[in-house]
């Protein structure tokens, strides 16, 4: 025989409480959309930054970034994924 694993949800003890259920999906989905789309940025962010500040491009074009720029480069990336996450307030549940 095979068995088969499935999530199960409750919120609170009645009825009434269905719809309360059906928000907190659409929130934890909202939720796990914007968690993919900060690791999404972060990664490219870093997949840029990092090797530019570290003088990948420094032999080939002279580009190099100096520590107070690439601070501000990493404290603007944290800024964006704070105020991509605070779109979640505004979410329509």
């Amino acid at each position: 025989m095979e068995t088969s694993i499935r999530a199960v949800a409750a919120a609170g003890d009645g009825i009434n409480d269905a719809p309360a259920l059906v928000r907190a999906r659409r929130l934890a989905r909202a939720t796990m959309r914007n968690i993919r789309q900060n690791l999404w940025f972060s990664f490219c962010f870093n997949g840029i930054g990092v090797p530019i500040a570290a003088g990948v491009l420094y032999p080939v074009a002279g580009i190099l970034l100096s520590p107070m720029v690439a601070g501000a480069a990493m404290a603007l990336s944290s800024f964006a994924m704070v105020t991509n996450a605070l779109r979640l307030n505004g979410a329509k549940l």
